[in-house]
């Protein structure tokens, strides 16, 4: 295969610099994420790999040149390749999210569509792979509402389901007992209002953070009420948390239907709801895809081999499943 080259001009040494990042580790993400080869001799990259690739990896580095007037992170590269992407897709105005992160907006078609139903619906499901801004955008959306004092506090839940390990006894009260298990909606909250605010508006209960199980037998009203790892749910639960919603309030419901960690056998409340509710007026649903995920390219990578690998293996489980039991035994 034919090698890219491509001179980035003009000649610039700071933008240089801030393109490709400390040892050049922006330089790295691109390759990462096009999976390419670059060498870079001053302003000259030569690009090796597949043709389609090189030159999609020729155009991130043109387009992150002509905005490398100030250091480029690692985090601005991703969150930019991500936007690379979707440029070819017609992207509505994202809505404007009152956070202290202002440049915080949807990065792709999916993600836009997500914050708007969030805003015109009561109920709103977020379901598809890790990385693809389900909860991060939610609890983004509940600040906003809050900011903006459409809501009186924000509840956010989560069932403690144990992923696939046994931690045992948790040492301590009942928050730090349940801490672990609602510390990613923690994080969120820190970095969308920061630490102080979030102390301060804990102690007046405008934020209140608790496990799923402590929902029961309450109604919410003039609430942001957001229900984050819905796929270990059980149906019964589901049904719990959907009417403890109460007038003035809004919810909306994250997960991943590829990673339930309930029991063997056991139904997930969130596959039901999406079976139940999908002709409901008044609630909707967003279904992330792999072309979403916002984090490290590779996590994409990452969601897309286990698609297939899933594929793969799903007929010879059928097959194994639909055989006699004295074949299968004959088999082993």
């Amino acid at each position: 295969m034919k090698p890219t080259e491509i001179i980035l001009h003009p000649l610039d040494n700071v933008r240089l610099a801030n393109l490709c990042g400390a040892l050049d580790e922006n330089i790295r993400q691109i390759e990462t994420a096009y999976d390419v080869t670059i060498a870079r001799r001053s302003e000259r990259f030569t690009l090796h790999g597949a043709a389609p690739r090189t030159h999609q990896a020729a155009r991130a580095l043109r387009h992150f040149y002509e905005r490398s007037e100030a250091a480029l992170s690692v985090d601005d590269i991703q969150l930019g390749l991500i936007e690379l992407a979707n440029l070819s897709q017609a992207t509505p105005q994202a809505p404007v999210l009152m956070t202290r992160k202002t440049e915080l907006h949807g990065r792709t078609p999916r993600q836009v569509d997500y914050l708007r139903q969030i805003q015109d619906h009561d109920i709103t499901f977020g379901i598809g792979p890790a990385g693809t801004g389900k909860t991060y955008l939610a609890v983004a959306s509940a600040v906003d509402a809050f900011e903006r004092e459409h809501v009186e506090r924000i509840v956010l839940t989560r069932p403690a389901v144990e992923a696939g390990e046994r931690l045992g006894f948790l040492p301590g009260d009942l928050a730090q007992k349940v801490d672990p298990y609602l510390r990613p909606l923690y994080d969120a909250l820190y970095d969308l209002m920061g630490f102080e605010r979030v102390t301060k508006l804990f102690e007046r209960g405008c934020i209140e953070i608790a496990p799923l199980a402590f929902m029961r037998g309450r109604t919410l009203s003039r609430a942001f009420i957001i229900l984050d790892e819905a796929q270990n749910t059980s149906a019964e639960q589901m049904k719990m948390f959907l009417t403890r919603i109460g007038i003035g309030s809004r919810a909306v419901i994250t997960g991943d239907l590829t990673q339930v960690d309930l029991p063997r056998g056991q139904k997930s409340g969130l596959g039901e709801a999406v079976q139940v509710l999908a002709d409901v007026r008044g609630v909707a649903f967003t279904r992330f895809l792999k072309e979403d995920v916002v984090r490290h390219p590779l996590v994409a990578r990452i969601v897309d081999a286990y698609e297939k690998h899933s594929l793969r293996s799903s007929p010879l489980q059928q097959q194994t499943q639909q055989q006699p039991p004295q074949q299968q035994t004959q088999q082993q």
